[in-house]
């Protein structure tokens, strides 16, 4: 079951936080979610699973800056976020998609006790311009049924800012299944 605008508020300080949580943001099954003013690129001609990439950080000038198709563009939210008892998930806003940006390539789906900010993986269909702190996503709630165990990996949880892909650590040794 998804949560309505309206419990998503209700539950907020409790098993949502969002930080800045603004009150026009919110929608009828949903929260609008703001891009940083910050991207990465990766700064490699071909990526490579097995190791962590190079990546560059460019900022988006409130001019705006523009995204060329058959690139991928890390970003994130400026909110934080934390979710507990609730499984998160994220999606582009149909204003945003009607313009060809894509706000995630494949993970959209959130796991019921993340806390950080959201890495977006933006790319789009055709040249576009876009500009830092604009409404790109919406993250909205679903219940969980069944035991469960929260989030906890030491990949992704707690992060600070944009992440690349840290796929490299599931080939090292010894690794913890849960990361």
């Amino acid at each position: 079951m998804i949560l309505s605008g309206l419990e998503i508020q209700k539950r907020m300080g409790k098993d949502i936080i969002i930080d800045p949580f603004d009150k026009r943001a919110l929608n009828p099954n949903s929260y609008n979610l703001k891009l940083h003013n910050e991207l990465l690129i990766y700064d490699e001609g071909v990526l490579d699973m097995k190791r962590l990439n190079r990546v560059k950080t460019i900022r988006i000038p409130d001019g705006g800056l523009e995204l060329s198709p058959g690139r991928i563009y890390l970003g994130r939210t400026l909110e934080y976020t934390e979710t507990d008892n609730l499984v998160p998930m994220l999606e582009g806003r149909s204003s945003v998609g009607r313009l060809g940006l894509f706000i995630h390539v494949t993970a959209g789906f959130g796991d019921v006790g993340f806390k950080g900010y959201w890495t977006l993986e933006i790319h789009c269909i055709q040249p576009i311009r876009i500009y830092p702190f604009v409404e790109i996503c919406q993250i909205y709630y679903h219940s969980i049924e069944g035991p469960f165990v929260r989030y906890a990996s030491g990949k992704y949880q707690n992060n600070r800012g944009i992440q690349p892909s840290l796929l490299y650590r599931d080939f090292e040794p010894g690794r913890n299944e849960m990361d």
